[in-house]
């Protein structure tokens, strides 16, 4: 297996493999990985098989904090192997913390102390705010963020779930108060869910963002291990998102199937190389609950390098937004 390849996110000095593994499956109730066992055996695959930036949240797991709480435990002895980025004040299931909302000063600081405690470490090497928080003012998420940063608890910051317009006053907010930047945005994009294109992708390009897509392979359709007649039926897409599956484009990810078939690889690798294509995407993060999976994802990251034409003939099956669109 070639190695995994480090890419720099966006502007920034930070490095993380070209591949990272999305971590929410750990402490999740009826996975593999629901035990310190299973979380494991995916971190020693993982680790071996050179995907290193592991990305996780402090709401992850049956209860919050259990995946960062595995991870910690699973990690020790080998906490400088690993670029370890969590997450922070998802509006929705954040803990509500007295005397401040979700990205204030009060909840970032008790937040960080928090995932550092479960996590077993000193620091954290990206530290995301998980969802915007209206309540807040960016300026003091920002202070306080910076304030982290100094103190070398954090060694970056990212945000998640941001819109174009909210990265452009992040960025201008931060220069002008000469406060540590944010470097990376997350947020949801693959061949099916395109949406980003329209302003986070062009904004993450104009003000320097490294950009890491959730459920890149969209919860497993973009794997090649569903067809229009066949789904597991313990697949976690028909335990949690049957919906997906039953209006999936069939014609298009047949279509698509057939030209990795021409090619001799397989979707999962035709959609990784895909991603890493564009410059941007600094990684591409995959949930995995075996260390099966975390091999093939980690394979799939050298195994094809699409040509023009061949980004132009996926465009085509996939059609991107529309610049009348934009």
């Amino acid at each position: 297996m070639s190695p995994v390849p480090q890419r720099r996110v966006g502007a920034s000095g930070l490095l993380v493999s070209a591949v990272g593994l999305g971590c929410n499956n750990f402490g999740r109730k009826g996975t593999r990985t629901e035990s310190i066992e299973g979380t494991r055996e995916v971190l020693d695959a993982a680790i071996d098989a050179g995907v290193t930036f592991l990305d996780t949240a402090d709401i992850y797991g049956k209860e919050p904090g259990l995946s960062e709480t595995l991870m910690g435990e699973a990690l020790q002895g080998r906490r400088d192997r690993v670029v370890l980025a969590t997450k922070f004040g998802h509006a929705d299931f954040a803990p509500a913390v007295l005397g401040g909302s979700k990205a204030s000063r009060t909840h970032v600081r008790r937040a960080v102390e928090a995932s550092l405690t479960r996590l077993q470490t000193d620091w954290i090497d990206l530290y995301q705010l998980h969802t915007p928080d209206p309540e807040t003012p960016v300026e003091e998420t920002l202070d306080a963020l910076g304030d982290l940063v100094r103190e070398g608890k954090v060694r970056y910051i990212g945000h998640s779930n941001l819109s174009g317009w909210q990265i452009a006053e992040a960025h201008h907010v931060a220069r002008e108060r000469h406060a540590a930047p944010f470097v990376s945005a997350q947020n949801q994009y693959s061949l099916l869910a395109r949406g980003a294109e329209r302003e986070v992708l062009p904004a993450a390009l104009r003000y320097g963002l490294g950009f890491f897509p959730f459920f890149p392979l969209h919860n497993g359709l973009l794997t090649g291990k569903f067809t229009r007649d066949a789904a597991p039926a313990d697949s976690r897409i028909m335990r949690q998102r049957p919906h997906l599956y039953e209006n999936a484009p069939w014609e298009a990810l047949e279509a698509y199937q057939a030209f990795c078939d021409e090619r001799g690889i397989t979707m999962l690798e035709a959609t990784f190389g895909w991603f890493l294509a564009n410059p941007v995407v600094s990684s591409v993060i995959a949930g995995a609950t075996s260390p099966d999976q975390v091999r093939a994802n980690a394979a799939a990251a050298t195994a094809w390098t699409p040509t023009a034409d061949d980004l132009r003939t996926i465009d085509a099956m996939f059609p991107p937004v529309a610049a009348s669109d934009l």
